[in-house]
């Protein structure tokens, strides 16, 4: 299916708004794809990297397809913008599926949703207009948070979380990519190289990791592809009609999502009440740094 074309006559307000949903829509549908990683590890050996491998080629299939269906040439403009965010896309979905398989499934899903604590970082050293005070203090809010998240009960980190914490920091520059990249292409053009490029990325690294797989194999790596895919392609239409700070905060629904389902979907242990703490920390400064992002504007 073809995601339609928003009419130019809209009101720019409702636009807003299914921009909003898209995005919120694209975090239910991440935080389903990681539920499949999980309940694979029970059944099935297959690595994050091949996880990812997968997403991309799917990725890249139903691109193409849509692309041919609408009978729609791609019209690439800055190569650069392309390929900066495929890397740091690739970077970012690696390290969060080696999060979910090597730690809880809250953990992973709250620690990836430390990307716009990363992007209001970016902003003020890069645009002088951000360095305001009360942006660095939801900052240390933030990463008091994040460690609670690492260390809830000893000063000595899980050092597995890092990998969870790697995938925010990345897709925070992804999400930068992304923004800037929309000024200058369509959805399918950036999905297209996105995938594409992704694809050869991966196999290029992780080619023996990748194997052809048996009906079980299959199952959990087409679901959790279908749902990754879904919730990229929700997020790159989103991020049409919001800002980058904005539209990752919308995202920000996932911690609490993590938080709550991780027991009852995954069977993990539950948070702890430092973890607890840690993610009401995130999701606050995430809000707080979202409204103070929406009054400057």
């Amino acid at each position: 299916m073809t995601a339609p074309s928003l009419p130019v006559k809209l009101p720019s307000r409702l636009i807003v708004i299914m921009g909003c949903l898209s995005i919120l829509a694209s975090a239910v549908f991440f935080y389903i794809s990681t539920v499949f990683i999980r309940w694979a590890d029970a059944k099935v050996a297959i690595d994050a990297s091949f996880f990812v491998f997968f997403r991309f080629m799917m990725g890249f299939f139903v691109i193409s397809v849509i692309l041919i269906l609408q009978k729609k040439s791609l019209k690439p403009r800055r190569y650069d913008l392309l390929v900066g965010r495929t890397v740091f896309n690739c970077i970012a979905v690696f390290c969060f599926y080696r999060a979910v398989t090597a730690t809880s499934l809250a953990e992973a899903n709250i620690l990836n949703m430390t990307y716009p604590i990363f992007l209001a970082v970016s902003s003020w050293f890069l645009l002088k207009e951000q360095r305001d005070f009360g942006t660095m203090v939801m900052v240390g809010v933030a990463f008091t948070g994040i460690w609670l998240i690492l260390s809830p009960d000893t000063i000595q980190p899980n050092l597995q979380n890092l990998w969870g914490l790697a995938s925010g920091v990345s897709a925070s520059f992804a999400i930068l990519y992304l923004n800037i990249s929309r000024q200058h292409h369509d959805t399918e053009t950036i999905l297209f190289y996105m995938f594409g490029l992704g694809s050869i990325l991966i196999f290029g690294l992780f080619y023996d990791r990748i194997f052809w797989p048996n009906t079980m194999e299959f199952k959990y790596l087409f679901l959790c592809a279908v749902f990754g895919v879904g919730g990229q392609y929700l997020l790159t239409i989103g991020f049409r009609y919001v800002t980058a700070v904005e539209g990752a905060i919308l995202s920000s629904a996932r911690i609490l999502m993590a938080a709550v389902l991780g027991p009852w979907i995954a069977l993990d242990p539950p948070l702890e009440v430092a973890g607890w703490i840690g993610a009401m920390l995130i999701f606050l400064a995430n809000v707080v740094l979202a409204v103070r992002k929406t009054g400057k504007a």
